[in-house]
């Protein structure tokens, strides 16, 4: 058995949407610093990834948390709280206390919990103004209480002034592209004590795809996603994880 065993849990940020492979599949920060740390440790990790786009902070925990711990993992990493951010009562000491409550459950079964906070989106967002000032105050609260805690690992994104420049992010304005996830990725890795490849920090020469402007931009972005409020829907109704249920082997590649 690996002596890492690495699950997340998550939303859309930690499924890897705006990531996307040619094939349509994505992969993500995650993917990519499990990757990456086989890569820097030189030995063979174990990873799954039962995050799920679309959803809010509850069901992330009720839904996800027990089968990740049942896995038996060494390390544990959580993010939640975006979607949370984006509905009209958004409760920040409610999101907090899942966050606690992933942190006794990892105590309690010995599990190495990396936090993450997701990266800012709101430069591009209509109410983003809106969006700022509630992930300023979820990321303070949820760095303050973890602030006794210096053996949990953290990775916090959301005040890289950087990561929140609008070169990070996809057409939708709302999802980190492939640059903005190596940088997430690369924050993860170096987390954990290892090196990430320098160029993760900024990647170049990823073609630009058109990026929407005006009505447009509220036709294909914005009105699915109010759509989907007004029928109590979620994009991630019906999905199933990507990589859940079962271990997958990451042999180093370099």
């Amino acid at each position: 058995m690996a002596s890492v065993r690495y699950v997340a849990i998550g939303d859309s940020f930690t499924e890897g949407v705006g990531d996307e492979l040619p094939d349509g599949t994505v992969r993500g920060w995650a993917d990519l610093a499990a990757q990456g740390w086989a890569d820097a440790a030189g030995e063979p990790i174990q990873y799954a990834n039962l995050a799920i786009r679309g959803k809010l902070i509850q069901p992330i925990v009720d839904l996800q948390l027990e089968p990740a711990l049942a896995l038996r993992p060494t390390h544990l990493s959580f993010n939640g709280g975006g979607n949370d951010m984006l509905r009209p009562r958004a409760d920040i000491e409610r999101i907090v206390g899942a966050f606690e409550h992933v942190l006794r459950r990892c105590d309690e079964e010995g599990v190495q919990l990396i936090v993450l906070s997701g990266a800012n989106p709101s430069a591009g967002l209509p109410l983003g103004r809106v969006v700022q000032n509630r992930g300023d105050r979820l990321s303070r609260a949820v760095e303050e209480r973890l602030a006794a805690r210096p053996d949990v690992i953290t990775a916090y994104n959301w005040f890289d002034r950087e990561l929140a420049g609008g070169e990070f992010w996809s057409v939708d304005r709302l999802h980190m592209n492939a640059r903005g996830h190596h940088r997430v990725a690369a924050r993860v890795v170096e987390s954990v004590g290892l090196s990430a490849p320098g160029e993760w920090w900024r990647l170049r020469e990823i073609p630009e795809s058109e990026r929407l402007k005006g009505s447009a931009y509220y036709r294909e972005h914005v009105a699915p996603w109010v759509r989907r409020r007004l029928s109590g829907t979620s994009s991630g109704d019906g999905r199933e994880p990507k990589f859940g249920g079962a271990w997958v082997e990451l042999t180093p590649t370099r």
